[in-house]
């Protein structure tokens, strides 16, 4: 019986990670400020990243908001954050400068809960997420492209 042999020992963490050619201060302003960050992962923000925050970013497109409460910012080097997507995980980006002008950004969740079946199908999906945020925010900080990859992985009709 596979029920028997599937059982996960934990919860997952999401892990991804991709070297974005800009500068470690324009990457995390990216990220930090909605004015950026609007331009390749949610289409509208109640305010920028600062520690203590607590902001609502909406994914109009889907008729979908998030709120996340900031817990700690290091300038051009980290934010941390704990938000409500499909239950309160926690979210790390590390902005780790790869030479002069690129940076290495890492995007970590965790704090995954539920059932065995419910960590898989958010774990799949988190990590599909934040690739193609990572892909959209490379795309607009090196070449100036908006791919539109967030408001395109679920199209109207599809």
């Amino acid at each position: 019986m596979i029920d028997s042999i599937l059982q996960l020992t934990r919860a997952p963490t999401v892990q991804v990670a991709m070297l974005i050619r800009r500068p470690a201060a324009e990457v995390f302003r990216a990220f930090a400020d909605p004015a950026v960050t609007t331009r390749f992962w949610f289409t509208r923000s109640s305010g920028p990243l600062t520690t203590g925050a607590e902001v609502t970013w909406d994914w109009e497109m889907y008729g979908v908001s998030a709120t996340a409460r900031v817990d700690e910012v290091v300038e051009n080097r980290l934010i941390r954050f704990h938000w409500s997507n499909d239950g309160i995980t926690a979210v790390e980006l590390r902005f780790t400068p790869h030479g002069e002008n690129a940076t290495f950004v890492e995007i970590t969740e965790s704090e995954l809960a539920g059932s065995g079946d419910d960590l898989v199908t958010h774990a799949v999906g988190s990590a599909e997420g934040f690739t193609i945020a990572l892909c959209s925010a490379k795309a607009l900080l090196e070449h100036g492209i908006a791919l539109n990859g967030v408001a395109d992985r679920f199209p109207n009709g599809l």
